[in-house]
């Protein structure tokens, strides 16, 4: 049974900065950032979800650990390199989390792999209107419009955006990611415009499949 992520979450939770960016970065000696990401930080952080939810934290405490998570990628962001053989490319990512949706970390990690993957990315954090994001998305032209959301009852608010963007005259790739990706069946969405992205491997996966058509690419 794999306990780094525990681990890693009482790293978190004592607030402890540096014990979890050596922690993480003794891992990446051994492992990738993919493992690193979907191995250890998500279920780190599902943990501290199922602790709170059991009353055993506080709502302090996952804010802290939460606190300390962002802290410990945006030191492994500023030490990013692209992918040995990849360059910077023409395409262009845009990632939010939706209206009310207060998630940010998996949407931060998936941020990060399509910088390590050489896409240009604009990463708008989380609790984005529609109308807010739509300002950016139509200076920007993304080629994937990545949208975040946790629970069963934001799928309305998420239909809407996904429609809208739908509607965006160069037809921009739409994946839907978060928990809610995760823990239910989301497959209505699924089209030639519209992905599902289960975790970060299934990202990696449609990376590494060279699925770039299923994109237009902006000159």
């Amino acid at each position: 049974m794999n306990v780094q992520h525990k681990q890693l979450a009482q790293y978190f939770l004592s607030g402890d900065e540096d014990g979890a960016l050596d922690y993480m970065e003794e891992l990446m000696k051994v492992h990738s950032k993919a493992f690193l990401y979907e191995e250890i930080i998500t279920p780190a952080m599902y943990y501290i979800g199922e602790l709170w939810e059991q009353n055993k934290i506080t709502v302090a405490d996952e804010h802290l650990a939460t606190a300390i998570c962002d802290f410990s990628l945006s030191r492994l962001e500023s030490e990013l390199k692209p992918i040995k053989g990849q360059h910077q490319k023409n395409y262009k990512a845009l990632l939010f989390g939706v209206e009310d949706e207060q998630h940010y970390i998996g949407l931060k990690m998936v941020a990060d792999t399509f910088k390590e993957q050489g896409w240009r990315v604009r990463y708008l954090g989380p609790n984005l209107s529609m109308e807010h994001s739509m300002s950016q998305i139509e200076k920007f032209r993304p080629d994937v419009i990545g949208l975040s959301a946790a629970l069963s009852y934001r799928l309305p608010v998420l239909k809407k955006v996904i429609h809208r963007f739908m509607e965006l005259e160069w037809k921009p790739l739409v994946m839907i990611g978060g928990r809610m990706a995760k823990k239910f069946q989301l497959d209505e969405f699924e089209s030639a415009q519209v992905m599902v992205v289960k975790d970060l491997n299934h990202l990696y996966q449609w990376f590494n499949e060279g699925r770039e058509g299923a994109i237009n690419e902006t000159s």
